[in-house]
């Protein structure tokens, strides 16, 4: 029993040594964190516009953030300004100029002193009044996403697309649907040397003054008319201070979506095509949302004041058409064998879609 014991007890031993002896299995590779494991780096740009919140570029804008955090699955985040929240409407454009600002919905009127040529933008009855054929010469015209276009990024401005915020109509102190009225009559306009030899055709006083003072303005009788869509008139109550709203469609009241050129071509390939896509999504929701934002503006007008509602009628529009041939001639003046050259060619690119 002994001997039995001992040869136990040594098996053992033995049985423990060999498994000792044998080699471990290998672990298990340790796998590595990689940067997709880490969390995404959100990057901010920023889109300045030249109205109030709830205004047509505004709501153009907050589709535009919408639209970009969207599609960047939220690596991109967009912060809109509304004009005076990082200064006036000049001010924006010189912030987009100089690489302060991504992005910005730049108005010709506001530019006009950057790019000059861009004030054909202001030459009355030049486009169409069926605003589906203007949504396609925007789109397609050479003489404005070529040729002006260059003349902008010379300028150190990159236009993405030009859009309209709708008609130009009018208010004023007095009844103004003949040119013979106009005399003398202070109009608040632009500073847009074009605009106000638009206005001085007609025998007026232009008087250029900042958007937020208009209201101030026609109130205490420093101006006597003003021009915007009927969006802006309702928004800014301006109804309240004027006797008459003509609806005259002498003109669109033409904006650009714009960028910082150098800061285009840092983003990546995939971030370019991503803007680009959006701003081509966006061209015809801009005709939607202006055309819903300006006829809700003149129904309420209607609800809320007694201004007394002009419709120029069909001769009124004729003698202010001929009377507005002067200010074509002084747009060659001021500007030149180019912007002579972009005008042709845009009149003859919207005759072709007539």
């Amino acid at each position: 029993m002994r001997k039995l014991t001992s040869l136990f007890v040594i098996l053992t031993l033995m049985i423990t040594l060999l498994i000792g002896c044998a080699p471990k299995a290998p672990t298990a590779p340790t796998v590595p964190t990689t940067t997709s494991d880490k969390k995404q780096e959100v990057v901010t740009w920023r889109i300045a516009h030249e109205e109030i919140d709830g205004s047509v570029q505004d709501l153009y804008s907050k589709r535009f953030k919408e639209l970009i955090e969207k599609k960047s699955n939220g690596a991109v985040k967009v912060d809109v300004y509304p004009v005076g929240q990082i200064g006036d409407a000049t001010q924006q454009a010189e912030l987009l100029q100089n690489g302060g600002l991504e992005f910005g919905i730049v108005s010709p009127g506001n530019t006009g002193t950057i790019v000059p040529e861009n004030q054909l933008f202001s030459l009355h009855f030049l486009f169409s009044d069926n605003m589906d054929k203007n949504a396609e010469l925007f789109k397609t015209s050479k003489a404005l996403n070529e040729t002006l276009s260059n003349l902008y990024l010379a300028k150190n401005i990159k236009v993405l697309s030009y859009w309209t915020e709708g008609s130009m109509e009018w208010t004023s102190n007095v009844e103004v649907n003949t040119p013979a009225k106009w005399k003398g009559l202070k109009m608040r306009t632009m500073p847009s040397p074009m605009i106000v030899a638009a206005y001085q055709a007609y025998g007026s006083n232009p008087t250029p003054i900042p958007y937020m003072e208009v209201y101030s303005g026609l109130q205490l009788k420093m101006i006597e008319g003003q021009e915007n869509p009927l969006f802006a008139i309702e928004e800014m109550k301006f109804y309240e201070v004027q006797k008459y709203l003509t609806l005259a469609s002498s003109n669109l009241y033409m904006t650009t979506t714009s960028t910082n050129p150098k800061f285009f071509d840092s983003l990546s390939k995939d971030q370019q095509q991503m803007v680009l896509s959006t701003i081509e999504e966006l061209r015809p929701e801009s005709f939607a949302i202006q055309a819903k934002s300006n006829g809700a503006a003149l129904d309420k007008i209607k609800a809320k004041s007694g201004i007394k509602i002009v419709e120029l009628t069909k001769e009124e529009r004729e003698a202010f058409r001929v009377a507005s041939k002067s200010a074509y001639d002084k747009y060659a003046e001021m500007v030149g064998p180019k912007g002579k050259e972009i005008l042709l060619q845009l009149q003859a690119e919207a005759k072709a879609l007539q």
